[in-house]
């Protein structure tokens, strides 16, 4: 895409729930002292601060292709190392010892071959950790696809209709094994609790939406926002605590034999 789509603040609104799944992957890492740390995708800025809490005496750096995200990130935490990259084009100037990706991949419809291409950039006993959301099927995202679909978006939506970019576990497994590593892949489904008006509409609107929304002007996507919000409040009703909204992760750890 030609321009920055991120909205760094929409994006943290449910920090926490974005949040758990990259500390359930990173407690898969056995890293004892690693050197050299990337966070590949890092967003604002929390999950590299945790990976140099969690290695304090390597070299952590983060890259995003989100200008906006990084000016979060170095406001966030001055004293990080960030830099704007492509995820496709990043190389670092020397081995990885641990190289973390959390919720990036599925924006790549290369990632496999990226996976293969970020093996061989590990030093030897190099540890590659991802996680993708895995919850393409579920309502939320059949909502948009359809709506996408629809008479009045097909024109300028249609073709955002596409299948799920992302792999089960046992693909992840095989695929990695035969780049030669040693493999943990498996799945979780958080049923999450978001609270707010329009939860999901504003979860989906930090991630999903962002591409669909950068094709709109701004009276197009709050039309377009408007209908996605009805047949989001059908398929997830709100209820005294707050709104249910599952979600299923893939996490893949995996360690150069």
């Amino acid at each position: 895409m030609s321009r920055d789509i991120w909205d760094p603040s929409t994006y943290s609104r449910y920090a926490d729930e974005r949040a758990r799944p990259f500390f359930e992957l990173i407690a898969r890492i056995q890293a004892d002292q690693p050197d050299y740390v990337v966070d590949a995708g890092c967003g604002t800025g929390e999950s590299t601060a945790e990976l140099t809490r969690r290695w304090p005496h390597a070299t952590v750096e983060g890259f995003d292709s989100s200008p906006a995200m990084i000016a979060t990130a170095r406001e966030n935490v001055p004293e990080g190392r960030y830099t704007v990259a492509d995820v496709t084009l990043w190389r670092p100037d020397r081995p990885v010892d641990v190289l973390v990706s959390n919720a990036v991949l599925h924006w790549v419809p290369t990632h496999r071959d990226l996976l293969a291409h970020w093996v061989e950039l590990l030093s030897p006993g190099g540890w590659l950790a991802f996680q993708v959301p895995g919850n393409f099927a579920a309502p939320s995202h059949r909502l948009i696809r359809e709506l996408c679909r629809s008479e009045r978006w097909r024109e300028r939506l249609g073709d955002l209709d596409r299948p799920s970019p992302v792999d089960d576990p046992p693909a992840y497994l095989e695929l990695m094994s035969g780049l030669g590593c040693r493999v943990d892949a498996w799945e979780t489904t958080y049923t999450q609790v978001l609270q707010g008006e329009d939860a999901v509409l504003t979860w989906l609107t930090g991630t999903t939406l962002r591409p669909v929304l950068d094709r709109l002007t701004p009276q197009e996507q709050q039309e377009y926002r408007t209908q996605l919000r009805d047949l989001l409040a059908e398929a997830y009703p709100a209820g005294e605590f707050g709104t249910v909204f599952p979600f299923r992760r893939v996490f893949v750890v995996a360690q150069v034999s």
